[in-house]
């Protein structure tokens, strides 16, 4: 892969549906969830969807693999990350 080939994939953003079908059901679970909230963070998360803390952390791990979320620090606590799905539609 050249240069340019690694910094244009590097700048397109977000994944599709498609990547997130052969996902374990508590990332599918946890990604239709963000669909319908913008951002929450990890124990948001797992209020929301009823999962323990543990499925929800391997759950964002494999949509980050997948590269269909994104987090960021939160705002009004820095020692929290919030998360936002990212997929095109």
């Amino acid at each position: 892969m050249s240069a340019s080939e690694a910094l244009q994939q590097s700048t397109e953003s977000g994944g599709t549906w498609e990547d997130v079908r052969d996902l374990p059901p508590s990332a599918k679970l946890v990604a239709k969830v963000l669909e319908y909230n913008e951002t929450l963070s990890q124990q948001q998360l797992a209020e929301e969807t009823l999962l323990p803390a543990r499925t929800v952390r391997y759950a964002i791990s494999r949509l980050d693999e997948a590269d269909v979320i994104e987090s960021r620090f939160s705002f009004t606590d820095a020692r929290k990350r919030v998360y936002r799905l990212d997929i095109e539609s």
